[in-house]
């Protein structure tokens, strides 16, 4: 069983930047990809980065360039760093796992998900 924490979220100006961690426990994260979605009221969960234990990564096409993932696998935390914050990246971010070894932006591939974290960009 894994758990995940998420931390990092919060209010900020459109421009600005947010980093967010999101640390496991209860087991290793060895082999494990995770990834980073979002929900915004109203709307469905959408995928917003994933990165697998070997280092490969994929992004959303509305993030590219602005947000990245990193995984520090001897801390058992994954990070995601926001930069150039739009309002319409306001959202519940979560953090997941996923016992495979490749990154996918299906949420219901997904075995772990933590609570998620509030962020909110003002115009």
């Amino acid at each position: 069983q894994v758990q995940l924490v998420e931390s990092g979220g919060g209010l900020v100006q459109a421009g600005g930047s947010l980093t967010l961690s999101c640390a496991a426990s209860g087991r290793t994260l060895s082999g494990y990809t995770m990834g980073w979605f979002r929900q915004a009221p109203g709307k469905e969960r959408e995928f917003v980065a994933g990165a697998s234990w070997s280092g490969g990564t994929n992004y959303a096409d509305f993030v590219k360039g602005r947000f990245t993932i990193s995984r520090d696998n001897a801390k058992n935390t994954i990070l995601l760093q926001m930069n150039s914050l739009k309002p319409e990246d306001t959202a519940i971010y979560s953090c997941a796992a996923r016992s495979m070894s490749s990154v996918t932006m299906l949420d219901r591939a997904y075995d772990y998900w933590g609570q998620g974290t509030q962020v909110t960009v003002s115009s």
